[in-house]
């Protein structure tokens, strides 16, 4: 059986891992914790935001909406609201599909 390489799933992200993840600058990411109620990053004593896995698939769902999508701030609030489970599982199936994208590629490179 051939070796299986197994994602690395941190507890927490600091907000500069999750600003790289998306490409933004960490200011973006604090607006949004104070816009969005589902944000709710834990904080440490020195006041460093550290975000859960959970935190950062609610940020994928904003980041879609908001940029993707271009929904107002309002929208998007309303939109999560109303169809979390539906963008939740959206959101699943474009992470599955990028991960086959970039294993297709990576498998093409190497022919």
């Amino acid at each position: 059986m051939p070796y299986k390489e197994r994602d690395i799933n941190k507890l927490y992200y600091t907000i500069g891992e999750v600003a790289e993840m998306f490409n933004v600058n960490t200011s973006l990411i604090r607006f949004w914790e104070k816009e969005f109620d589902v944000l709710q990053p834990k904080k440490n004593k020195k006041g460093n935001r550290l975000f859960t896995p959970e935190d950062v698939e609610n940020l994928k769902i904003i980041y879609f909406l908001v940029k993707d999508k271009g929904f107002t701030l309002q929208g998007a609030k309303e939109h999560m609201k109303n169809n979390k489970n539906i963008e939740t599982d959206r959101q699943k199936v474009i992470d599955s599909l990028v991960k086959i994208k970039s294993f297709l590629n990576q498998l093409k490179n190497e022919l």
